[in-house]
């Protein structure tokens, strides 16, 4: 009988040719089990998905009283589903009120394409403008304004009439114009480190994007939903985003992404033509349902508002160790700089051996992440710090 490893590498479609083949049988709080009943401490969160941890019971209970109700029903936007018009109700009770219509999707990409698509139709221009070095997802358009090459060359033609700024470089803003359909950026750069914009960056692209009528779209996909000590990144900055892209933590472990904006911009999808944008599984009733019970869970304990002290005891204990070059950070996602990529590459594979699951950065290698769910305990950081130190110590 052929083991679960020899089958995963049989038949299921990778996008790595060394992937960590980690076999995982169950899941609770920030524990991930083998099937030896081995833990492993999850710094990663399935990529800042499980910000509640796993199998959190509010999450588990809506998605199973949502399932005795119904699943799948019909393509998004033509009938009433509860959970759809609860969810988006709840985010336009704690979002700007510029930010009041929610549409619904599966990814984070497929929000980052819907919402250039709701930028080049509501203003009826072409050019998009990204950051050098942000990632916006895999898919075509996505992968057209990401900010690395090495990502594209080989999917090549992709979408026309991209630019990319400099995060951080004022001067570049000048270069924001009336053919500027939307600017998409991170408010900070995860896959580039965490890298936080300077004092008035942000500011001052989103008065560049207002004076020429450029649509600014904030991607708070791997940053959003208490991730950085607020419900969504932008509020650290003091200015309110045209379009706002969620996803990854949004679905409570299920899969849901979102674009919202006003209802004004938002309305430009439904005529020339009509249906500018659909979607088969987006606003799955599933999902919605435990996106709202997480959402509900977040607004209700403010769990998001430990995140600061938490990564302070992070800080405290890795911040000595002589391979640590740097940390930064913001709330719950840090980026740990060692000297080299290769010692990051060596680094995973002890990780897995002392009980830990962390990841390198796309666009920074020499930095590893550690994003833990929002729930872990103070004495649960201790203990992940003692088996960090311990992989360090060995490598």
């Amino acid at each position: 009988m052929p083991s679960q490893r020899q089958l995963f590498f049989e038949y299921l479609g990778l996008p790595s040719s060394r992937p960590l083949s980690l076999e995982i049988t169950s899941a609770d709080g920030i524990y991930l089990y083998g099937p030896d009943g081995k833990d492993y401490i999850d710094l990663v969160s399935g990529v800042a998905v499980s910000n509640l941890g796993h199998q959190h019971p509010e999450i588990i209970r809506a998605v199973k009283e949502q399932a005795d109700r119904y699943m799948h029903l019909m393509v998004y936007g033509e009938f009433i589903q509860s959970p759809q018009v609860q969810l988006a109700q709840a985010l336009a009770n704690i979002l700007p009120p510029e930010l009041h219509s929610t549409f619904f999707v599966t990814s984070g990409s497929e929000a980052v394409e819907g919402a250039m698509k709701l930028a080049k139709r509501f203003t009826g221009r072409t050019e998009v403008m990204a950051f050098r070095n942000a990632y916006h997802g895999g898919t075509q358009g996505a992968l057209s304004i990401a900010g690395n090459e090495d990502l594209k060359n080989s999917f090549r033609p992709l979408l026309p009439d991209i630019s990319f700024l400099e995060f951080n470089k004022f001067e570049d803003l000048s270069r924001i114009s009336e053919k500027t359909a939307c600017v998409i950026a991170e408010t900070i750069q995860a896959e580039a480190g965490i890298i936080m914009p300077v004092d008035g960056f942000l500011e001052a692209l989103r008065v560049r994007c207002s004076k020429t009528g450029t649509l600014l779209v904030i991607d708070d996909i791997q940053m959003g939903m208490g991730r950085t000590g607020k419900m969504f990144s932008f509020e650290h900055f003091g200015f309110v985003p045209d379009v706002l892209c969620l996803a990854k933590a949004f679905g409570g472990g299920m899969p849901l992404g979102a674009f919202i904006s006003s209802k004004e911009i938002m309305s430009s999808l439904t005529h020339d033509p009509e249906l500018g944008h659909i979607t088969t599984f987006g606003g799955h009733p599933l999902s919605c349902a435990a996106a709202l019970a997480s959402l509900n869970y977040l607004i209700s304990k403010k769990i998001y508002e430990t995140a600061e002290n938490k990564a302070g005891i992070f800080i405290e204990k890795l911040s000595n160790h002589p391979l640590i070059k740097e940390i930064r950070y913001k709330g719950l996602m840090l980026a740990i700089e060692m000297n080299s990529a290769e010692q990051v590459r060596k680094l995973i594979p002890l990780f897995i051996e002392n009980g830990l699951v962390a990841d390198s950065f796309l666009f920074r290698p020499q930095a590893f992440r550690i994003a833990p769910p929002l729930v872990i305990t103070k004495e649960e950081i201790h203990l992940a710090c003692d088996r960090v130190l311990k992989s360090l110590d060995k490598l």
